[in-house]
């Protein structure tokens, strides 16, 4: 019953691909085709894409796993792919072929995509626009690792709270993939960084990647905490992708004129903030969306990218690979992510 039920869902993945006529080769990919956990995935055989106009095949070396990809798996993501789809927002690989129009790329390059969702699976066609070529002195897995957590952290910490040389940032789940990138980045942009997250090994992880101060807000009063380490004046920027009993204490903390960004909820809860503190603080609560920062803004987002690519290749950031899964572990990997047990960021190796 299991294999015909795979045999079944190869069936309509085959309905959204493009046969290439005179191939063989079947394509592995996790499909999700019903609302609901990890372990309702399955890993099936699909038809080979084809490059069709404006696209570019190519063989997928590593995909990077982010927190809201347990979301869309369980439907409760804001955007809400059709079935069957596979998961997974964004890899790395080699160039195969190019379709019809596409200038500057050739096969054998080099590549980051971001595609929202669809890159779980050895081989996928992109639009050529949603692709970044990168140098191969940087490996695929870490390549992988950095186009949303290190984007968003950017996108976040320099065009949404205009972080400044010597300001104090706070940043909440700083053990996980966006948080490191934000501590790491934080650093890099000349702050005063204060790593929060919920064990011991996760603050020394936090602070072993640059952080100047940890705080365990499992054993520690966090609004308490910030208070003391950020002094007479308070928190400049929170970087806040926690949400739920974390926010409040956080945003309590915060500097006059201070910055709280909110960037995702992964503590499960979406909080409700009293919003005489923004006007007791003189402060502003901030959105970082991520999507449809890249969809607005596609020219600072791709310069973006480039620079990070640049920096991580000079080892300037990390882009720490918690654990790299098979293709087959992929449910394993999405579990990592919902039982918060990664520090970094998750790879799947097709």
């Amino acid at each position: 019953m299991k294999a015909l039920r795979q045999r079944r869902i190869g069936v309509l993945e085959r309905r959204t691909c493009t046969l290439n006529p005179g191939t063989t080769r079947p394509v592995k990919a996790i499909l999700c085709t019903r609302f609901g956990t990890a372990d309702d995935l399955v890993l099936t055989d699909i038809a080979e894409p084809v490059a069709g106009p404006g696209e570019v095949v190519t063989t997928v070396k590593a995909i990077g796993l982010n927190f809201y990809d347990t979301l869309i798996v369980a439907g409760r993501y804001q955007k809400q792919p059709p079935f069957p789809f596979s998961p997974g927002g964004e890899y790395a690989g080699v160039v195969e072929s190019v379709g019809k129009g596409v200038s500057g790329f050739a096969a054998g390059d080099h590549v980051i995509g971001y595609v929202s969702y669809g890159a779980a699976r050895e081989r996928m066609a992109a639009p050529a626009d949603k692709l970044i070529k990168f140098e191969g002195n940087l490996e695929f897995e870490r390549a992988a690792a950095l186009t949303i957590i290190y984007g968003t952290a950017m996108h976040g910490l320099r065009d949404r709270a205009a972080l400044k040389r010597g300001e104090t940032l706070a940043v909440l789940g700083a053990a996980g993939g966006v948080g490191l990138a934000a501590v790491e980045l934080g650093k890099h942009m000349g702050a005063r960084v204060i790593a929060c997250a919920s064990t011991d090994e996760k603050c020394a992880f936090a602070r072993a990647h640059g952080a100047d101060e940890t705080v365990n807000y499992t054993t520690e009063d966090l609004r308490d905490a910030l208070k003391r380490l950020g002094g007479e004046r308070g928190i400049d920027v929170v970087f806040d992708p926690v949400g739920d009993r974390y926010s409040e204490p956080a945003l309590r903390a915060i500097a006059w004129g201070g910055r709280h960004l909110v960037v995702g909820f992964a503590a499960g809860e979406i909080p409700k903030l009293p919003l005489n503190l923004t006007l007791l603080k003189g402060c502003a609560v901030v959105g970082v969306y991520f999507g449809d920062w890249v969809r607005r803004e596609p020219k600072i987002y791709h310069d973006t990218i480039v620079e990070l690519a640049r920096l991580a290749a000079d080892g300037k950031l990390s882009c720490h690979v918690d654990h790299a899964y098979s293709l087959a572990e992929f449910p394993q990997a999405l579990k990592s992510l919902t039982e918060r047990r990664a520090m970094g960021k998750v790879i799947v190796r097709p």
